[in-house]
C-alpha cells in the first residue's frame, strides 16, 4: 500500500481550477488504487511553525554541526514534524494557483519550513547540495489567469519556482498539468480545463 500526499494551496475551493483538476486526478487515482492511503494537507487550515529567531538559530546550528539550546530544540522539533509528514509519502500531488506571478504565501511558508538541512537536503563542502527526497513521483497542477509562453515566460515565477524547489529536494519525476489562461472567454476556459482534467486522469492511472 502506497501513501499519496496531496498538498492544496488555493483558498477558493469549489471555485478553484487547480483544485478541480486535482480532484479529478484523485478520483481516478483512488479508483485505480483503492488500497492506497491518500492524505490531504490543506495549507489554509494547517498550522505551520513560524520561522522566528529560535527556528532560524536552530537551522544555523544544524548547518554548523552544533547543538541546540532548549528554545532552539523546541523550535526545531516543530519543523522536523512537518518535514517528517512530508517525507512519509510515496507519491505527491500539488495544486498551485498563481498569485502575483508566483505562488500563494501559504505554500511559500510551507516550502520555507520543509526546506531544511538534514531533512530535505544535505550539504557537503566538496560536492555541494544534494536532495534527500528521492525516487518519488509528483504531479503538480498549475492554474493561472494569463498565458505564460514566449515573451511572457519571464513573468512566470510559479512553475519554475516549484520545479526548482522539488528538484532541490531530490525529485526527478515531476509531471506538470497547466491550466491557462483561466481569465479567457468561458468557452475557451472550459476547453482548457477539460484538457487538463483528461491529462490529470491519465497521469493518475499510471501514477
Amino acid at each position: 500500500m502506497a501513501r499519496l500526499l496531496y498538498i492544496e494551496s488555493s483558498p477558493r475551493k469549489a471555485r478553484s481550477k487547480s483544485i478541480n483538476v486535482a480532484n479529478a486526478f484523485l478520483a481516478a487515482y483512488k479508483s485505480a488504487n483503492p488500497n492506497d492511503e491518500v492524505v490531504t494537507i490543506d495549507l489554509w487550515e494547517k498550522q505551520l511553525p513560524e520561522f522566528d529567531g529560535f527556528t532560524i538559530d536552530a537551522k544555523y546550528q544544524v548547518l554548523h554541526g552544533d547543538s541546540f539550546d532548549d528554545d532552539q530544540a523546541k523550535a526545531w522539533q516543530g519543523v522536523v514534524e512537518v518535514c517528517d509528514e512530508f517525507k512519509s509519502a510515496d507519491k505527491y500531488l500539488f495544486s498551485v494557483p498563481m498569485w502575483n506571478f508566483g505562488v500563494p504565501y501559504k505554500l511559500k511558508h510551507y516550502i520555507d519550513v520543509i526546506a531544511q538541512p538534514g531533512q530535505t537536503f544535505s550539504f557537503d563542502p566538496a560536492t555541494g547540495y544534494s536532495g534527500l527526497v528521492k525516487g518519488k513521483p509528483a504531479v503538480v497542477v498549475y492554474a493561472r489567469g494569463g498565458a505564460y509562453e514566449g515573451e511572457a515566460s519571464g513573468m512566470d515565477h510559479q512553475q519554475p519556482y516549484i520545479q526548482q524547489m522539488l528538484g532541490f529536494f531530490g525529485f526527478t519525476n515531476v509531471h506538470p498539468v497547466v491550466i491557462e489562461p483561466t481569465l479567457a472567454a468561458p468557452d475557451a476556459v472550459a476547453e482548457t480545463e477539460s484538457t487538463a482534467i483528461d491529462l490529470a486522469r491519465n497521469l493518475a492511472l499510471k501514477f
